[in-house]
């Protein structure tokens, strides 16, 4: 079943799809110990292949993610075109980490679809024994006790050039229970993970609603440029600053991920060092209308509201702008107009820089951007209507933040058995 019967507005209270109950941490304790610890290199040995490059042979390149996210593709190479003599060859089933930062988690299982892709050395690969299921250790690659027990291993003076070579990889220790328990545990963690994949698609087909229902409403209207309606545009300032969140008695400047279409994450913070100081213009306010000038290409130009109940002493970089909507431009409208098609071609257009991943929007083409012009009531109309449907997104982001939450720590929990299977079985 899909997980919209069809999708209309009158349908967007009750979405239908599959449900999977995660329990907390209290769900059955059992008084039994864990599985038993044993080295990965009991259960898993190195085993790399080896291929030439052959000059007017095309080979498939794929690298591997941070954080136990997987296998990606690299796109093609001919083998003339590059310095290796040689590369690692991968095969399905294997495991495949990449040395260099291994402290971030670049572990994976390879995908069929991946079998004779090609990576550096820096890719060494592994071979599973018998007591290890390939879907099993996917999901132990995913897991954060994995990736600190690699981090806790790496070895370098420089933070970036850290490594963790094979042999100390497979020294990590690891509950391994029986294949069938593997089984069930993969059974358990497929199926919250099916209920995550339905809320995401269930969240975007929610966005793509809440934009219809925007167009539809202001297709008649004429449009002018964002500048004519706006008293001011305000930024702030980049200090030095931590990389981790401020605490609740800490300042904190924003980073560019802190606003995301329609979304203010206040999360996305860093800490400002002792003493910094800040102009007052740049104080995050309740109501703010924020702009990234600087993000992906796809992330650039965002804009999203400050809630009421913002946090005090949260700054403005200098890649963030405050938008000062003029009295004949209503906040919550500017934040539907600015994502608006019309709007997100102009912007992603006029961005600029010679980084793919990362991009900058002048305040001048800001100022330029098309919105419809329509009297405040409509605007009002327009912007509730959108924002209603967006409460139904948020809510279903909600349920996905807390099943991605409760699902980091089941793997350990079933391996610990602070869970015990049954328990959890029970609700899915």
């Amino acid at each position: 079943m899909s997980d919209w019967q069809q999708i209309s507005l009158g349908d967007l209270e009750t979405p239908v799809r599959p449900k999977v109950a995660v329990p907390s941490q209290e769900s059955k304790i059992s008084a039994s110990a864990g599985y038993p610890l044993r080295s990965l290199g009991e259960v898993m040995h190195l085993d790399i292949e080896r291929t030439p490059m052959k000059p007017a042979t095309t080979y498939h390149l794929a690298g591997v993610l941070n954080a136990g996210k997987g296998v990606v593709a690299k796109g093609e190479l001919d083998g003339g075109d590059t310095e290796y003599a040689a590369m690692n060859v991968l095969r399905t089933d294997q495991v495949v980490m990449r040395k260099l930062t291994a402290w971030e988690g670049p572990i994976a299982v390879v995908p069929a679809e991946f079998d004779g892709f090609v990576v550096s050395n820096e890719f060494p690969t592994f071979t599973l024994g018998p007591d290890l299921m390939p879907d099993w250790m996917r999901h132990v690659c995913g897991s954060p006790r994995l990736w600190a027990e690699m981090k806790n291993r790496v070895s370098g003076t420089v933070q970036r050039r850290k490594r963790l070579n094979p042999e100390q990889l497979l020294q990590i220790q690891l509950p391994v229970p029986p294949r069938k328990v593997q089984a069930r545990i993969v059974e358990i963690l497929d199926s919250v993970d099916d209920q995550i994949t339905a809320l995401d698609k269930e969240a975007k087909a929610l966005d793509r609603v809440s934009m219809a229902v925007a167009e539809e409403m202001l297709a008649d209207e004429p449009t002018v440029a964002l500048g004519t309606m706006l008293n001011d545009i305000r930024g702030g300032k980049s200090p030095q600053a931590n990389n981790r969140p401020p605490g609740a008695d800490e300042l904190g400047v924003l980073k560019v991920s802190a606003v995301t279409p329609f979304a203010f994450l206040p999360e996305e913070t860093k800490s400002l060092l002792p003493g910094t100081l800040m102009p007052e213009a740049a104080l995050v306010q309740p109501g703010d209308v924020l702009i990234t000038r600087a993000n992906t290409p796809s992330r650039v130009g965002a804009v999203a509201r400050v809630p009421a109940d913002v946090r005090d002493g949260l700054y403005l970089a200098d890649k963030t702008l405050r938008l000062v909507p003029s009295s004949e431009l209503d906040p919550d409208f500017l934040v539907v107009a600015m994502a608006l098609k019309s709007a997100r071609t102009h912007l992603t257009s006029s961005a600029t820089g010679t980084s793919a991943s990362m991009v900058n929007v002048s305040q001048g083409r800001i100022r330029d951007t098309p919105i419809p012009l329509t009297n405040l009531d409509r605007q009002r109309e327009v912007s509730a209507a959108v924002l209603s449907v967006r409460a139904n997104t948020d809510a279903v982001r909600a349920e996905v933040v807390r099943l991605r939450n409760a699902r980091s720590s089941l793997l350990s929990s079933l391996l610990d058995r602070t869970i015990e299977i049954e328990s959890v079985e029970m609700g899915v």
